[in-house]
């Protein structure tokens, strides 16, 4: 063998057995917003952290290109309730379409497995929520017929119907991709605010396999490692491990909370009283809550100067991105207090906290009026009460 072909021939066995890290993004917008721009970030278990951001052409076309060692999610967006979330790996180069106000349901999606698998499933996840919201529709409809009573027993099993529907195809799903991330995605999907379409309880042995599967191939990726301690604590609680107080019920006043605020006061809940209180537990980390943010700023600005306050608890892991949370959700002008450890938290189980967002609604003593009321229906309950 020659020199010249021996070069050659080492030259591409190296190359051929190297794994380019980089990954590829790009994608065209329909009906951009002039002079719009487009954010990347990464999504961890304790924050969502922009890595890169571009100005969308005239066109509507835009580019990424990053560096990535290991499969890993990222949240592509234009406003906190406009976003796609990727599943990337090194190597990858991956072209999308979509409608500009509509990143979460694009139009095509190509080159990453992982965002093509997740993007099939939300357009499942999406046919249900309209079948689901068609049933409102009948509801209100026949609000004033003598047949309501028959009406909502057909709508009742008609929604136990597509919820099951939903449900076994989320275990199908898991089953035949559960050795890929795009299964820890999938058990947290939500038909509407905390209404999930798989039940920690009923449904644990898919959370059980999903851990096993995953904490085997990524052990050190945080989203995977929140998977793993969080099923921990459930099947210890379970055996009774770990006693786990019960919440009270409506009417009932709330477990005092005596925490520090990001400039290190303490305050207590109970120094609400007299004011309509919003408990609301939150994260940076946790995108649901993030979309459910500007629904708070908008109650808080039409109902504080009649009484109404906000006392939110979060479950950050750390103190930076906890505050940088609130700067960018622009949560400043209520109450925030956490003690910085995650499901460690005090309020877990003092609250019997499963998952977030979460939140309780306080009379002037401090007695729950009603609990977990998110977008109109938060709304509806603070015009019933102030107007």
């Amino acid at each position: 063998m020659n020199r010249k072909l021996f070069l050659y021939l080492f030259v591409m066995l190296v190359f051929s057995g190297c794994k380019s890290n980089t990954v590829r993004i790009s994608g065209t917008l329909s009906n951009p917003a002039p002079g719009e721009y487009i954010f990347l970030d990464e999504l961890k278990s304790n924050e969502l952290k922009t890595v890169d951001s571009v100005k969308v052409t005239d066109k509507g076309t835009f580019n990424f290109k990053l560096e990535v060692k290991n499969p890993s999610f990222y949240l592509l967006k234009i406003s906190n309730s406009n976003f796609l979330t990727l599943l990337v790996e090194p190597g990858e180069k991956l072209v999308l379409s979509a409608k500009h106000d509509s990143l979460n349901y694009p139009v095509s999606v190509s080159g990453s497995k992982g965002t093509e698998l997740m993007a099939e499933y939300n357009v499942n996840l999406r046919r249900t929520i309209n079948k689901l919201s068609g049933l409102n529709n009948i509801y209100d409809q026949n609000s004033g017929s003598p047949q309501l009573p028959t009406i909502i027993e057909s709508l009742d099993s008609l929604a136990q119907t597509y919820l099951t529907e939903i449900n076994t195809y989320t275990k199908d799903y898991i089953d035949k991709n559960i050795s890929s991330l795009v299964s820890l995605v999938a058990l947290y999907q939500q038909v509407a605010p905390n209404v999930y379409v798989l039940n920690p309880t009923k449904d644990v042995k898919y959370f059980v396999k999903v851990d096993s599967s995953l904490f085997s191939q990524y052990p050190e990726y945080e989203p995977v490692v929140t998977l793993h301690q969080q099923v921990k604590e459930f099947l210890a609680g379970m055996k009774g491990e770990t006693p786990v107080a019960q919440v009270p019920g409506e009417g009932a006043v709330a477990p005092e909370i005596s925490l520090p605020t990001p400039e290190g006061d303490t305050i207590k809940l109970s120094s609400t009283r007299g004011s309509v209180v919003l408990l609301d537990f939150w994260a940076s980390w946790c995108v649901p809550c993030r979309q459910e943010n500007p629904n708070l700023v908008k109650a808080y600005n039409l109902y504080h100067k009649k009484g109404f306050q906000i006392f939110q608890v979060s479950l950050d892991k750390t103190k930076e991105a906890w505050m940088k949370g609130i700067k960018d959700d622009q949560l400043d002008k209520w109450i925030h207090v956490s003690d910085i450890q995650y499901w460690n938290s005090i309020v877990v189980p003092l609250y019997k906290i499963e998952s977030i967002p979460s939140n309780l609604l306080l009379d002037k003593d401090g007695r729950i009026l009603a609990s977990n009321l998110r977008g109109e229906q938060l709304q509806i309950k603070l015009s019933e009460i102030f107007n």
